[in-house]
């Protein structure tokens, strides 16, 4: 982003009481956790198995210890802390200028940094739930259970297969989440989008759903915007 562009953000900022921000895998390269679609990402990577299939609902369903195995390898990351980008964001908000996030992320890495209002698109590796009882289980719980039988997370109440609070290929978004950023959006008056390709759908159509003229876009690559 050149000096005038800058700038002009910035402008928008001081002005402004009614930020979202918009974003994706690229917010937390700087975490360490790597993104999906780069050069270096995650699908650009070689398996057996493309990783998009791998972290499909069917896949989970019918491969559970391969996609467990995966998982714990590419998908959950511990050590990484919030970096300059989620800790100004958390700023923002404190001091009353930014509305909500809105994060297509799982890492939890916004509430770390301070962040309150924060929407999940595709939910938080931080959050595992038992498939038949409903009990929730942190992320350690599937850690520890990598070195007990196949692998597979098993409730300790009832016996049934955990699993992450993500939103996997071929489920929906959480109607609750969707809705709560739909109405974030709606109500900015400056939208700034970072770290993603807009490539992931529902979630990058709902910058259509956007009413302002104040559109900042941080990114790697060319992006685009569609019309819900």
């Amino acid at each position: 982003m050149d000096k005038e562009k800058i700038e002009q953000l910035q402008e928008w900022v001081d002005a402004s009481d009614r930020i979202v921000f918009f974003g994706g895998a690229g917010v937390s390269t700087e975490s360490g956790i790597p993104d999906f679609r780069s050069q270096d990402g995650l699908y650009h990577q070689q398996y057996d198995v493309p990783p998009e299939t791998i972290l499909s609902h069917t896949y989970f369903e019918r491969h559970t210890e391969d996609f467990y195995r995966f998982y714990r390898n590419k998908m959950i990351c511990l050590t990484a802390k919030p970096n300059a980008a989620h800790k100004k964001l958390a700023e923002l908000e404190q001091a009353g200028k930014l509305l909500a996030v809105v994060t297509q992320n799982i890492d939890g890495l916004h509430q770390a940094a301070g962040s309150k209002v924060v929407y999940e698109l595709h939910g938080s590796t931080l959050r595992n739930y038992c498939t038949r009882c409903g009990k929730f289980f942190p992320v350690s719980f599937i850690e520890d259970a990598a070195g007990v039988g196949d692998g597979v997370p098993r409730c300790d109440e009832c016996g049934g297969i955990v699993k992450p609070d993500v939103v996997l290929y071929e489920e929906a978004l959480d109607e609750k989440t969707l809705a709560g950023a739909i109405s974030a959006i709606r109500q900015a008056d400056v939208l700034i989008v970072g770290g993603t390709s807009l490539t992931v759908y529902p979630a990058a159509g709902l910058l259509g759903y956007y009413r302002g003229d104040r559109l900042a876009l941080i990114n790697l690559s060319l992006i685009h915007i569609s019309e819900p």
